[in-house]
C-alpha cells in the first residue's frame, strides 16, 4: 500500500515522504481499516517536528483520525494506532474504539467530525459548563479546532465572538455564526470584547492558541469566567499569573482530550451520540475547506503547521471526492 513517511524529525513539507509499504497487522483487539478520508490536524504536524507528547518511534506514519471502511463495508471513525497512522491507504485501529459515522455527514465530514468536535464538546460542557446566554470568545475561529467550538457554541445558545487573523478568515467566521467577529491583525480584542458585553467580558474562553491570545483573553474575562486551554498553536505557552486569576475571580481549566479515552470512554460515546444528533439536525457539521488527493498531504501538512489554512484539510486516499 501507499503511506507518508516520516524518517527524521522536521517541518512537515521536508520530512514527509510517500512510500510503498505493508499494510499494518491487526493485533489482539485491533482491526484493520481502508481509510476513506483522513483529516489534517494540528498534531500531526507537532508528531512530524518531533514536538507532539507522544512521539512514535521513527520511521512512523503522521494521521491522528479517519473515517474509515471495515471489511463489511462499515463507515467509522476511527484514532489510528501510531506509528501507522492515517495518511496511508490502510490502518489498524482498537475496535473497542469505533465509533459509527453520523448517515449525515460525507467521507470527509466524517473524518473531520471526532477529535475536533469531541475536544469543543468537553471543553465547553464538561470543563466551562458553559450555559444557554452565556459570552463565548473563540480564538483562531476559522481554523479547524476554533470552527468546532463556534458552531459548539451556538449550539449551546451562547453569543459566540470569535477571534480570528485576517479578512478571509474573518468571513469564514461570520459564515459560520459568530456573532461578532474581530481581526486581530487591526482589532483590539480587549476593548471589543468589553465593549461588545458592556464592559462585563467573556464568560467562557477557548483558547488553542496560547501565548498572546492567551494574554489577552485574560484582561477580558468576566466575574467567575473560564479560561479553557486547549493547546499553543502560536508556539508560546503561557505563564499564568495566578493573583491574577484571584482578583479577578476567573478559572483556568486544561483540556486533554485523549485522557477521556482511557479514563472515560462512556462519556466518549456518549459525546459521540450528541454531536451525530447534533449532525443529522444540521447544526454542526465540519468545515471542510480542500478535499486532497493522497499525493497532495505533506502540502497540506504544512498549511496547517504554517497557520495559513481555513476549517480542515482533508486527504482522500482513494482519489475520492466524498
Amino acid at each position: 500500500m501507499q503511506a507518508w513517511r516520516v524518517h527524521r524529525n522536521g517541518e512537515p513539507s521536508e520530512v514527509m515522504e510517500l512510500e510503498e509499504t505493508d499494510r499494518p497487522t491487526p493485533g489482539d483487539g485491533q482491526v484493520l481499516l481502508k481509510v476513506l478520508a483522513a483529516n489534517i490536524n494540528f498534531p500531526d504536524a507537532l508528531l512530524c517536528r518531533g514536538q507532539y507528547q507522544v512521539r512514535p518511534p521513527l520511521p512512523f506514519t503522521p494521521g491522528v483520525e479517519i473515517c474509515g471502511e471495515t471489511e463489511d463495508g462499515r463507515r467509522v471513525l476511527a484514532t489510528p494506532a501510531l506509528p501507522d497512522g492515517g495518511f496511508a491507504e490502510y490502518v489498524v485501529a482498537d475496535e473497542a474504539a469505533l465509533l459509527p459515522v453520523p448517515d449525515a455527514l460525507d467521507d470527509a465530514e466524517a473524518a473531520a467530525l471526532h477529535i475536533g468536535y469531541q475536544t469543543g464538546w468537553f471543553g465547553l460542557h464538561r470543563r466551562a459548563h458553559l450555559r444557554a446566554g452565556e459570552t463565548l470568545l473563540v480564538h483562531a475561529a476559522a481554523g479547524g479546532v476554533g470552527s468546532a467550538a463556534v458552531q459548539l457554541g451556538k449550539a449551546a445558545g451562547a453569543t459566540v465572538i470569535g477571534v480570528v487573523g485576517g479578512p478571509e478568515k474573518a468571513a469564514i467566521a461570520r459564515e459560520l455564526g459568530c456573532d461578532l467577529v474581530i481581526d486581530r491583525h487591526g482589532e483590539d480584542i480587549v476593548a471589543a470584547v468589553k465593549e461588545a458585553t458592556g464592559g462585563r467580558g467573556a464568560d467562557v474562553v477557548y483558547d488553542p492558541v496560547g501565548g498572546n491570545a492567551y494574554a489577552k483573553s485574560v484582561k477580558c474575562i468576566a466575574f467567575e469566567g473560564r479560561v479553557v486551554v486547549v493547546g499553543f498553536a502560536s508556539g508560546t505557552i503561557p505563564a499564568p499569573g495566578l493573583n491574577h486569576a484571584l482578583v479577578k475571580n476567573y478559572s483556568i481549566v486544561g483540556l486533554h482530550w485523549g485522557l477521556y479515552k482511557t479514563k472515560d470512554p462512556a462519556a466518549v460515546r456518549a459525546c459521540h451520540d450528541e454531536l451525530t444528533e447534533l449532525a443529522s439536525q444540521g447544526v454542526v457539521k465540519p468545515l471542510v475547506s480542500e478535499r486532497l488527493p493522497m499525493a497532495d498531504a505533506a502540502r497540506g501538512v504544512q498549511r496547517v503547521a504554517d497557520g495559513t489554512s481555513t476549517g480542515r484539510i482533508v486527504v482522500l486516499p482513494a482519489g475520492g471526492t466524498r
